[in-house]
């Protein structure tokens, strides 16, 4: 499993003449991308965003599991009345907003397999258009929402933190374990220390293909998947809320 940064986004145009036009892509790094569609295609931008800036990027989908993973979102939430599995959300309405469209589909696309079973977190990057695009709804308890353009800047931090020393053993498969690619308990008081891979077989369940809980092996609490993949890469650093094992997206 990567921990690499695999991201889908929207963009809203805040040019006066195409105001509140929407564009949808994928990128491993956001900071860049959108420098790239605010200088036009020539600078390495998409042609439908060239020339018609200036761009804001409203938020940013990511946690997907590799980038084939991600562009198969980035294409369903483009072309939601071609994806098979979302048959049932309505087409856009003649006077309906594209912002608003969009929206709608990407919580639809969030309740329904296989994307709901993933550790994903929608990071509103633009708090001015940032709204409620699940109205009566809730998300899974394994993703996230956090707001705040300033974690933008950030998001090239979200890498293997190390911890440990250099080598150690795994306490799942006793094979070697370097301190960069070791996965650790959410609980403080627990120490034990495993290959991510390692943890997410023992927290599989029989017919699923990624996990969404289970226990630790070694304290036995119960822990979301998302939290601790999010842990792994870093990303705590980067949410608008301290990380504890008391917090409610541990279950008791």
């Amino acid at each position: 499993m990567t921990t690499a940064f695999h991201g889908v986004y929207l963009l809203y145009c805040e040019n006066p003449k195409y105001l509140g036009r929407c564009y949808i892509g994928y990128t491993v790094d956001p900071n860049r991308r959108i420098v790239k569609h605010n200088k036009g295609k020539q600078y390495g931008g998409a042609y439908r965003t060239s020339q018609r800036g200036p761009w804001t990027m409203v938020l940013i989908v990511h946690g997907f599991l590799d980038e084939i993973s991600a562009l198969k979102f980035e294409w369903a939430w483009q072309h939601s009345q071609k994806s098979r599995r979302l048959q049932h959300v309505a087409k856009k309405k003649s006077r309906e907003k594209s912002f608003d469209f969009y929206l709608t589909v990407l919580g639809q696309m969030l309740q329904v397999g296989p994307w709901q079973r993933l550790p994903l977190t929608i990071r509103w990057l633009n708090n001015a258009l940032a709204t409620d695009f699940l109205p009566g709804k809730k998300l899974p308890p394994h993703m996230l929402v956090c707001r705040g353009a300033h974690v933008q800047s950030r998001f090239r931090d979200c890498i293997p933190v190390e911890s440990g020393t250099a080598n150690s053993t795994c306490d799942l498969c006793f094979g070697v374990l370097s301190s960069a690619k070791q996965v650790t308990c959410l609980n403080k008081e627990c120490n034990i220390r495993c290959h991510l891979i390692c943890l997410s077989k023992h927290f599989l369940v029989i017919g699923e293909y990624v996990p969404i809980q289970g226990n630790c092996p070694k304290c036995k609490r119960t822990f979301l998947w998302g939290d601790i993949v999010r842990n792994f890469t870093g990303c705590y650093e980067n949410v608008d809320f301290t990380y504890d094992a008391s917090d409610a997206h541990v279950i008791a």
